[in-house]
């Protein structure tokens, strides 16, 4: 009775944080969401507001509902990988640069989501350091996004084309921000996404493998998008006079910079911290 009575709780309680993650198949009002909202409404609602998916996840879902969860482990893990692979290939088919990043966001949250089900402290701690990693390089993009959709007003790929030879500073910044979505060694998105498939591969195998070729799909989209917006002829005299990143500009960036080297060089200050609570948290689920 107890056992059927927390798995109706898990029941009722998961797909509303399922919604807010968002995970597959419930994501569809996410990629509209970020379409339609302005710059900072887009950085507010990756940064933070997504977040509130996972940690309903993280600090009520699982501890409070851990048999029914485990019972419900094989479909979630199952639409973690789907949301993973779904969403990069969704990313990869986008003519919008805003859209291409929102579509990301289902991805790179499918991998939080395969931390915490995995049950590791790797995998949790990875999930968590891989929200606050999400919340940085994914509005780092939205903000880069931002800086080109005010001075052209307009998001397609198709309209842009040369801009590193017009907009250097903005390049570099730029390719820094893509770089660290895709998790490359050395940025944030690489410690976090070591940590989660590492944790997961104790407990999912077979699940990690196929996650695992989410990461060469980030780097098909995130390059592909850079190379089509950055390099190339300026061949659009609208692009041609555009200005580079103000100091104004640079300013927002650089503490994501800083964040982004941080965590992917030296991110014992943030595991240290995360580690106790993660402990505690696989204790409390442990022992119901």
């Amino acid at each position: 009775m107890a056992l059927s009575s927390s798995a109706a709780s898990s029941g009722n309680i998961c797909p509303d944080f399922a919604i807010k993650v968002p995970m597959f198949p419930v994501h569809t009002w996410l990629p509209d969401a970020h379409v339609e909202a302005p710059t900072g409404g887009s950085v507010i609602l990756a940064g933070v507001l997504l977040k509130m998916g996972t940690y309903g996840f993280l600090r009520f879902a699982m501890p409070l509902f851990p048999s029914g969860l485990h019972r419900a482990m094989p479909i979630l893990v199952a639409l973690a990988v789907v949301g993973i692979l779904y969403g990069a290939w969704l990313s990869i088919a986008q003519k919008d640069v805003k859209k291409l990043v929102a579509y990301s966001s289902v991805s790179h949250l499918g991998f939080v989501m395969l931390g915490l089900f995995a049950l590791t402290p790797e995998g949790v701690a990875g999930a968590v350091l891989q929200m606050i990693n999400h919340g940085i390089s994914t509005g780092a993009l939205f903000l880069a996004v931002g800086v080109i959709y005010e001075r052209r007003h307009t998001r397609l790929i198709a309209d842009f084309g040369g801009l590193a030879r017009v907009m250097p500073i903005y390049a570099v910044v730029f390719m820094i921000v893509c770089l660290s979505s895709i998790g490359l060694p050395g940025t944030n998105g690489f410690t976090g996404e070591f940590l989660i498939l590492l944790g997961a591969f104790k407990s999912f195998p077979l699940a990690t493998g196929l996650a695992t070729t989410g990461v060469i799909f980030a780097a098909v989209y995130i390059l592909w998008m850079f190379q089509r917006v950055m390099y190339g002829p300026v061949s659009n005299p609208k692009n041609a006079e555009l200005p580079d990143l103000s100091l104004r500009e640079l300013a927002v960036f650089a503490p994501l910079l800083v964040l982004i080297f941080w965590i992917g060089i030296y991110p014992e200050p943030f595991l240290s911290r995360l580690n106790p609570a993660v402990d505690t948290v696989l204790q409390l689920i442990q022992s119901r």
